[in-house]
């Protein structure tokens, strides 16, 4: 209503104070529907991300490569902290599989919209005839609750095996056996690290990364069990999620919610957020209509 009448009086000072108290009304609304969206359980917590190569050699190496530097990019970003805790290079080029976690509130809470298989088609720089080929990487992404909720493994449910350090050759191969695998028998879930000279160290690594697994694997059971007898697939990892296409034509686009741009350079330097929020607006919508198929 003060728009309208300071339009109909001419009143361009009045304008521009309502226009002003409009935008800060909208953006104080913005930052509680986000509040809401990342309400779930464990959303406020640090991150973990594991991002592997898909089928397809060193095309899909050098996926896993882009797809870090996206993330490591969103992160800076959004003033999250990030850090490379563990990883496998390719033989020529990216990596194999690389473990990073993500300092900062509600970075688990965002993250966890980009668990699944991502898919890019473009022409391979590493295809002497320029043909266009397709890859796949997928995203795994834990809550690091290891200084939040007291997780108990005991040790009779885990299997410790150290091992030599892999990687390109040279100095920044490590010579002594400080790299750590942990199997936990009970789950059969299988973790390991590298990165750190240190095998303590690595240990750390790794068991921080198995409860932050086993967390997830409980609060993904819990929602099992809350949503049984829908009829509705429900999508998670193993499930492609977006495609980033290069060539023909430029756009991505996610598949669970539609969200897409054509500005592919945008979103490769870091600019995910309105991925992650349409995906939270998206999964709250979808627990609104169970919520009400329940009470029907």
């Amino acid at each position: 209503m003060l728009i309208d009448l300071a339009e109909e009086e001419h009143d361009e000072a009045s304008l521009q104070d309502a226009l002003a108290i409009l935008k800060t009304v909208d953006t104080g609304l913005n930052q509680m529907e986000v509040q809401r969206l990342l309400s779930d359980e464990g959303s406020e917590a640090d991150a973990i991300m594991y991002i592997n190569a898909g089928a397809g050699g060193t095309e899909a190496q050098d996926w896993v490569n882009i797809l870090l530097r996206m993330y490591l990019m969103w992160a800076e970003r959004e003033g999250f902290k990030a850090e490379i805790i563990d990883s496998l290079v390719g033989e020529e080029a990216g990596y194999k599989s690389v473990t990073v976690t993500v300092t900062g509130q509600y970075a688990y809470g965002y993250l966890r919209a980009e668990n699944g298989v991502h898919r890019l088609v473009r022409i391979s720089p590493y295809d002497a005839a320029a043909r266009r080929h397709t890859s796949f990487a997928s995203v795994a992404v834990y809550p690091d609750v290891e200084d939040r909720i007291d997780i108990v493994v005991p040790d009779k449910d885990v299997r410790i095996d150290v091992f030599r350090s892999s990687g390109a050759g040279g100095q920044s191969v490590n010579t002594t056996d400080s790299a750590v695998r942990i199997t936990h028998i009970p789950s059969g879930i299988v973790v390991q690290c590298q990165n750190e000279r240190s095998q303590l160290k690595n240990k750390g690594h790794a068991m921080k990364i198995l409860k932050a697994r086993l967390y997830e694997r409980e609060l993904e059971a819990r929602k099992v069990e809350r949503e049984k007898g829908r009829d509705k697939k429900e999508i998670g990892f193993g499930s492609q999620i977006r495609s980033y296409v290069l060539q023909p034509y430029q756009m991505i686009k996610d598949h669970r919610t539609g969200h897409e741009v054509g500005n592919v350079s945008s979103v490769l330097d870091g600019e995910l957020t309105p991925f992650m929020e349409a995906f939270l607006a998206y999964q709250a919508d979808r627990s609104a209509d169970d919520t009400e198929s329940q009470n029907a």
